[in-house]
């Protein structure tokens, strides 16, 4: 045999005996180059994930002992998410929009009152004069401010430019709803099509772990969503009584963002102390703002995580972090949005991974006892 021929069979027999990894890593390349498009059914995978036990629950048991079927029992679960989702959008955004007005208008306050009371303050104790015209920034920003109707004039005429943009963006939220019902409503047929793929050879180990997974997203998913709701509840009422005017905005922005990691409380704290400092006189006034996300903090931190979260996912929050730094590099908001499923399944391979690794002789190769112990 020519030495040509000795590397076509070599390379024939690495293909056969690797291809289905080889099938995987191209599935994998291929998910990479396809991100742009994904983004709404994974969106989509995702929230059908969390909700297929409701819409389970509400087929089965049906509406005061009418029995109702999957599809009207999506359409019904749908319908919840959208009236929920709409009203959050009712509330924010109309808060959102008086926040604004409320910058603009009190922001030239408040750099007279830097002019009158900081600057003395900086000359006299470190001896730095700062050299601009307050009067120059006001008058710009008042000129800006009244000339917004042609800002966003601009910004829609820009934004027509790119059209197919916002185009890809129109279309990826009229997808999301139709990809969803149908998510939902095969959501069961779907996992038991993916179940038939398994080799049967791994089809116990890969059940034992996916139902594993299933419960460490669920009690994550469950206890997040109850940190949630108590952060929006804790920060504006607190920042209610530490007198601030949008404190109902600012909470649920701390509260709903917080399922990022400091995403939710860093936002929310700079523009809590935004609007402290153009709508208090004195910076005094401005300490409980700054103490209720410190205790918010600490509440969160030892309390609120602890208890309803705890460790469920089994990874340490800079892991998670990094999965989903990591999830937003390689794969965009789609890559965010796996990032969670991901790191579950990661921890739960790991910990398989260190059973088997501990009972294995690479491991206890020294100790044939231990290994008779623990086989009994």
């Amino acid at each position: 045999m020519s030495d040509q021929d000795h590397q076509k069979s070599v390379a024939t027999q690495f293909v056969s005996d690797h291809r289905w990894w080889i099938v995987t890593a191209v599935f994998i390349y291929l998910f990479y180059l396809l991100e742009p498009i994904l983004t709404p059914f994974l969106a989509a995978a995702v929230i059908a994930y969390m909700l297929d036990p409701l819409v389970d629950r509400l087929s089965e048991t049906g509406i005061r002992g009418w029995q109702i079927g999957r599809t009207l029992a999506t359409l019904l679960v749908m319908l919840g998410v959208i009236l929920v989702v709409t009203g959050l959008l009712l509330i924010i955004i109309p808060l959102l929009q008086q926040q604004s007005l409320l910058i603009a208008q009190r922001l030239p306050l408040l750099l007279d009152h830097f002019h009158q009371q900081v600057e003395p303050w900086l000359l006299q104790r470190f001896g730095i004069h700062l050299d601009f015209n307050h009067t120059d920034v006001q008058k710009l920003i008042t000129e800006h401010w009244q000339t917004a109707g042609s800002m966003i004039g601009a910004f829609l005429l820009n934004a027509g430019q790119k059209s197919l943009s916002l185009i890809g963006i129109f279309a990826n939220i009229c997808l999301l709803p139709v990809v969803l019902f149908y998510f939902l409503r095969d959501w069961d047929d779907m996992v038991a099509e993916i179940g038939e793929l398994i080799p049967r050879d791994w089809v116990g180990r890969a059940k034992s772990m996916s139902v594993e997974i299933d419960r460490v997203v669920a009690e994550f998913l469950r206890g997040q969503l109850s940190v949630m709701l108590s952060l929006c509840v804790f920060y504006s009422v607190s920042l209610w009584l530490a007198g601030l005017d949008m404190a109902l905005s600012i909470g649920m922005i701390a509260g709903l963002l917080s399922f990022v990691p400091y995403l939710g409380f860093a936002l929310a704290f700079v523009l809590a102390v935004v609007l402290a400092l153009l709508q208090f006189a004195s910076l005094p006034e401005v300490v409980p703002v700054l103490l209720v996300f410190g205790v918010g903090q600490l509440v969160e931190s030892f309390i609120l995580t602890p208890i309803l979260v705890g460790d469920r996912i089994g990874l340490h929050p800079v892991i998670v972090i990094l999965a989903l730094m990591a999830g937003g590099q390689l794969f965009g908001f789609a890559g965010v949005l796996l990032a969670l499923p991901v790191s579950a399944a990661i921890a739960v391979g790991v910990r398989h991974t260190k059973q088997s690794y501990l009972r294995s002789e690479a491991y206890l190769s020294s100790q044939p006892q231990i290994i008779q112990t623990l086989d009994e």
